[in-house]
């Protein structure tokens, strides 16, 4: 049990790193998370999220765990996207 909990000590230490380096976009995870915009970032800047929000969050940021459901609307976003730069 300490494992984890220092896990999840060390995932919200570093919750600003990882978004960095998520391959989804910052404003889709904040979409997602159903956390409103300046609450989110003001949590990001605390590091104070919930383990709730994180997994939440973690569904978006970790391709390894996504589900058929995420993948789903991921790649939806990124048609989006897509078409609104033509």
């Amino acid at each position: 049990m300490i494992a984890e909990i220092q896990k999840y000590i060390e995932i919200q230490n570093n919750i600003d790193e990882i978004l960095k380096n998520s391959p989804v976009k910052l404003s889709f995870i904040i979409e997602k998370s159903g956390i409103k915009k300046p609450t989110f970032f003001k949590k990001l800047k605390d590091k104070r999220f919930t383990p709730e929000e994180l997994l939440i969050i973690a569904q978006y940021v970790d391709p390894k765990i996504w589900s058929n459901e995420t993948k789903k609307e991921v790649l939806e976003s990124l048609h989006k996207t897509i078409e609104n730069f033509k």
